[in-house]
């Protein structure tokens, strides 16, 4: 029994909180349901699951080069199906209410670093010249992953269980193309709870 106080006792931290943790829509790169949980006043985690774009033409036909089917396929065209994304996040809140005089609700102020990890289905078309001009197929699972950093505002409003959001960040794979950068950003509402 004094396990259990002690365990209760030791977690309330992260029960007990002076922001409210909120699950709600994230609309722009990647598309996603949100889930955020604070932990204090200032920090807090969360977890995204959603449909994100496709890379470029040019990133999918340079995968196509560095791994061929056979010694002698020639790139022919693709496409991407099945895009989804999956991020965990580490965020640092200030209240920015003071300094820009809001009355009514408040600002928050965040900076933050995260993990993705991206999905696709890619179809790639290509022809082999040992043996046709036919065209054949190749279906891949491509797999990106990395860090992200990312900084916003999220709006609380006084009267209403909602946030609004917006944000601006940056992604870089370090698993299947190190280095290959990608700019995301979103605009979201969350209900808060």
């Amino acid at each position: 029994m004094k396990k259990i106080i002690v365990l209760i006792i030791a977690l309330l931290p992260f029960a007990a909180s002076a922001q409210e943790d909120g699950i709600g829509l994230r609309l722009g790169e990647p598309f996603s349901i949100t889930y955020k949980k604070f932990i204090d006043d200032q920090f807090a985690i969360e977890g995204l699951f959603g449909r994100a774009g496709a890379n470029s033409a040019q990133y999918y036909s340079r995968s196509f080069d560095n791994n061929r089917p056979t010694p002698n396929a020639f790139y022919a065209g693709h496409s991407v199906s099945n895009v989804l994304s999956f991020n965990l996040r580490g965020i640092y809140h200030e209240d920015l209410s003071d300094e820009l005089n809001i009355d009514i609700g408040y600002l928050l102020g965040y900076v933050g670093i995260g993990a993705q990890l991206r999905s696709a289905r890619v179809n790639y078309a290509y022809t082999d010249a040992t043996i046709s001009t036919v065209i054949l197929r190749d279906n891949r699972r491509n797999l990106d992953f990395g860090p992200e950093i990312f900084a916003g505002g999220e709006y609380y409003f006084d009267e209403l269980p909602i946030s609004v959001f917006t944000e601006i960040g940056l992604f870089m794979e370090l698993i299947d193309r190190f280095g290959h950068l990608r700019l995301q950003g979103a605009i979201g509402v969350r209900y808060l709870f």
